[in-house]
């Protein structure tokens, strides 16, 4: 299950072979995915507050996300619970959802990259856990509670990094390291956390805490706010710009150690850069929204379809596919049990499963 060889080399070459008829092809072709999405998720988050257990008509949503933007209108039209509704719950909510998103897809980018995995994603590596384990430690034992109000966020992180450290270092032997031998460790430091978490969960005496925390695993926005989606955005963005950057390493990286020393790349010392990058992105993710699985395994695959294996090209799509899709998996999550709302790793599971099966049917019987 690793990257087709052929199409990475193409796309190394991309720059610096193709005629300039074909490069200006693919860059209207990208251009046209990148427009299109944006206008789709502009689209998708008016409409997107404006579901939920207490609809609110797009237009109102409009006029009083305009109102609070820039004073217009003066005259309220709405109910003073229609704009609570609005600005204090479901607008940070779905802005938190789409960042999560895309911090997801884009770490999956990243991690499938650097392993040469298809099925490598936050979760596979163990990321994932190490950032819940922590943070349940933090919110069911007050771990961390010296940090301030950005505790769950600081031990997210901290729970992120050392999980890739461990992985990377037990995947690493000898001074080298193969992919295989680093989803392997990340499949088994995941377990562990994930043994870890259910063990504090029921060593903790609060049940309350407990059911909290369990909830809080399984992935859920209920605990959004504007600051912590403004938080999430800039680490998602930042990390974005920086994989942006890297686009050539990482092509080079995806074909193997040997391509990627032949540009000057030395790849032990590239994979420990871009694994700190994406625990940070993934820690800030996790603190805010909690485990959420198969976004950062599916969508990169998706964007790989609209706009080829060239990272410079997939990334941007990608995160801008993640975050329309966590938006339309929270809207599905808070209605289709209504009153209840069920956690929203549930709905991403449901919904990226059968994606995953595509996916395996179309593998080469080889791989």
């Amino acid at each position: 299950m690793t990257y087709d060889a052929t199409a990475a080399m193409d796309r190394i070459e991309d720059g610096d072979l193709d005629d300039d008829l074909d490069h200006d092809r693919r860059r209207r072709h990208t251009g046209l995915w990148i427009g299109g999405l944006v206008i789709a998720l502009l689209v998708t988050l008016p409409v997107a507050v404006g579901l939920g257990p207490a609809a609110v008509p797009v237009d109102t949503v409009a006029q009083i996300v305009g109102r609070h933007l820039f004073g217009v209108p003066v005259e309220m039209t709405w109910t003073p619970a229609q704009e609570s509704i609005v600005w204090l719950l479901r607008v940070p909510r779905v802005l938190l959802g789409a960042a999560v998103g895309a911090g997801l897809a884009i770490a999956g980018v990243g991690l499938q990259a650097l392993t040469r995995n298809i099925l490598a994603e936050p979760y596979l590596l163990g990321v994932t856990s190490g950032a819940s384990s922590v943070a349940a430690a933090t919110i069911l034992f007050g771990f961390g509670a010296g940090v301030g109000s950005s505790s769950l966020a600081a031990s997210s992180f901290v729970g992120a990094l050392l999980a890739g450290v461990v992985v990377y270092l037990l995947a690493r032997v000898g001074g080298q390291m193969t992919s295989t031998r680093l989803v392997l460790a990340g499949v088994s430091v995941g377990y562990v956390l994930h043994a870890l978490t259910s063990f504090l969960i029921f060593a903790s005496d609060d049940p309350d805490a407990g059911r909290s925390v369990l909830f809080w695993t399984l992935g859920s926005l209920t605990l959004a706010t504007g600051g912590s989606a403004l938080v999430t955005w800039v680490v998602v963005l930042a990390t974005l710009a920086l994989l942006v950057l890297w686009a050539r390493r990482l092509d080079a990286l995806a074909i193997g150690d040997t391509t990627a020393q032949t540009y000057g790349i030395s790849p032990t010392r590239f994979r420990a850069l871009v694994m700190v990058t994406i625990a940070l992105c993934v820690g800030a993710v996790v603190a805010a929204s909690g485990g959420i699985g198969f976004v950062g395994l599916i969508i990169p695959h998706v964007a790989r379809m609209c706009v080829g294996t060239s990272h410079r090209r997939l990334l941007p799509v990608a995160a801008l596919l993640g975050a329309i899709f966590l938006v339309w998996a929270d809207v599905l999550a808070r209605t289709a049990l209504m009153p209840q709302e069920l956690p929203l790793g549930i709905v991403t599971a449901l919904a990226g499963a059968p994606l995953l099966f595509l996916l395996v049917r179309r593998l080469n019987p080889s791989g």
